[in-house]
């Protein structure tokens, strides 16, 4: 009778379940599969059912705006991934030392995060214009000759993304990583006094190798979050000087609403797609022989 019971539980769950499966197969692998079928047609400011093979595809691989947002991204994404997976765990390695305040400090550094990047970009976009922010302050206490115009430096420009990203998403990291450093046994730390073990060499040599799911974790949601940057960039420099801080996702929404070229578009989201996938498929490999290997 229990093992009846039980699978009757088990099939009501799943009929149960059956409109919200069907909604997002419809929603997302449908979506994602007219996304991909319109990348190969000639669809500009209206869908149309005429196959081009990869065209668009063709197209983009020697558009400069397109090339500028792949370079851009790149640099934006390994300088914001290094940065705030390094501020991130100093954070977290500090607040571990017990200290006082923990959880004030804990509040302070996760604040930005529960911003949007709107309120970001706008925020770090006020205190970086020369007129108005961190320089102007720098001269308004004596020091005429200091500069801080990065934000209308084409040069310089992607790298005001990368701070005020940084600001933002350096509290999330903290927060998974500090969860790591509390599920360490702490016989460890003890140990390690015992044997007269600087902190750093413990931290370095024994504590990040048992932290590995914490920094994939951490790794995974970076990543997607660089790939699908838009927001931060439009809020703060709107792809500019120039195209200096174009990043893909302002290429596609730029192309798909105000251009009025959809094959183009989608071949861009596509791509983009195809990256999202590279990064969270081999995070999910690895945690699923996690899984099996712990269940054995």
């Amino acid at each position: 009778m229990p093992a009846r019971r039980r699978i009757g539980s088990r099939v009501s769950a799943q009929i149960a379940l059956a409109p919200a499966l069907l909604i997002a197969l419809v929603m997302y692998c449908g979506t994602t599969g007219w996304t991909l079928w319109i990348s190969l047609t000639s669809s500009r400011m209206l869908p149309n059912s005429v196959f081009v093979g990869t065209r668009q595809y063709d197209v983009l691989a020697v558009n400069d705006r397109w090339l500028a947002s792949i370079t851009n991204i790149a640099t934006f994404g390994v300088l914001f991934m290094i940065a705030a997976l390094a501020i991130g765990f100093l954070l977290a390695a500090l607040i571990d030392q017990k200290i006082r305040a923990e959880s004030l400090l804990r509040s302070v550094f996760l604040y930005p995060f529960s911003m949007s990047f709107i309120v970001t970009g706008l925020a770090w976009r006020w205190m970086l214009d020369p007129t108005l922010g961190i320089e102007k302050l720098l001269h308004d206490m004596g020091f005429a000759s200091a500069h801080f115009d990065w934000i209308i430096r084409p040069e310089r420009v992607i790298y005001t993304l990368v701070i005020a990203a940084v600001w933002h998403a350096a509290g999330l990291v903290m927060a998974i990583m500090l969860a790591g450093l509390r599920g360490v046994d702490r016989e460890i730390w003890s140990a390690a006094r015992i044997d007269g073990l600087p902190t750093w060499r413990v931290l370095v040599f024994i504590v990040i190798p048992m932290m590995r799911g914490s920094f994939a974790t951490a790794f995974v949601l970076l990543a997607t979050s660089v790939v699908r940057l838009y927001d931060l960039s439009v809020s703060m420099t709107n792809g500019g000087p120039g195209i200096s801080s174009e990043v893909p996702a302002k290429f596609v929404m730029d192309f798909l609403f105000e251009r009025g070229n959809l094959g183009l578009a989608t071949a861009a989201a596509t791509t983009m797609l195809v990256a999202i996938i590279a990064v969270v498929a081999p995070w999910y490999y690895w945690q699923t022989r996690q899984t099996r290997g712990a269940a054995a």
